[in-house]
């Protein structure tokens, strides 16, 4: 059953993702994750629901008594949302795939590894982070289905957090540095895979809206009688989308101090 979620000009729906949290160090990380915070703290008065869809941080993994160091800012002003009543639905990314129970149990959120769909009002909604969608991509959705294999995170689990948390932000660094900004670069609507997808997609299915992560830049595109939104990030853009009731609309978050 398509969950519904309502939404007004006083009580909006709100869209962000891609905050790499961790990378590409701490100070960088930590002054990133002040924004956020304090992006979350501005809404929490006209907020209905909170979505962030994917790659929260750089690297993430949950082992049975163990969570990674820091991002305690982010994970208490989350918790304070939930605690005043507002629902906060969390996708994970391909960098945070092995989410398995703690942002559910200690948070109070929703987490989902799948694209999902909801009606905000009566608007149809197709929301997911993007990775491994479409056409391409096939190394990395062969190295997908490695992470997400359970013999795989049931042997990663028994190395020591240490060194398999740096062994981790070893392989993200070293991606990082190999395709730089390349998330952010705009291909061309024929080159998009998720735009492609979307396209696919809407043959089989009307939506009014198609939601993704991913991708680091900011774009509405309209597809049909529908639009292909791209959330952008908090890396580059500080972006976020929010649905009033009527409308999503995309935004430029900017501190008001």
């Amino acid at each position: 059953m398509t969950a519904t979620i309502h939404a007004s000009s006083s009580r909006k729906i709100y869209l962000l993702s891609d905050f790499h949290l961790g990378a590409p160090n701490y100070s960088a990380s930590l002054e990133r994750e002040k924004k956020v915070v304090a992006f979350l703290q501005s809404i929490e008065d006209s907020a209905a629901a909170v979505f962030i869809v994917g790659d929260i941080f750089d690297f993430w993994f949950e082992y049975d008594h163990v969570v990674p160091k820091g991002y305690v800012r982010l994970l208490g002003q989350i918790a304070k949302l939930t605690d005043k009543g507002i629902p906060v639905h969390i996708f994970t990314g391909n960098h945070d795939l092995w989410m398995r129970g703690y942002f559910e149990n200690e948070l109070g959120c929703t987490v989902y590894h799948e694209p999902q769909e909801f009606l905000f009002n009566q608007k149809a909604c197709y929301i997911a982070h993007g990775d491994g969608l479409g056409p391409g991509d096939a190394g990395y959705k062969f190295i997908k289905k490695i992470f997400t294999n359970p013999i795989c995170k049931w042997l990663f689990k028994w190395m020591h957090p240490d060194m398999g948390v740096g062994i981790a932000n070893y392989f993200s660094r070293k991606s990082r540095a190999k395709t730089g900004n390349a998330d952010a670069q705009f291909l061309g609507e024929e080159n998009e895979w998720l735009i492609c997808y979307s396209k696919e997609i809407l043959q089989k299915k009307q939506y009014d809206y198609l939601i993704f992560g991913h991708r680091h830049f900011p774009l509405d595109l309209t597809i049909g009688n529908s639009h292909y939104i791209n959330l952008g990030d908090w890396i580059y853009n500080f972006t976020y989308a929010s649905f009033d009731g009527e409308t999503i609309k995309i935004d430029t978050w900017e501190p008001s101090h």
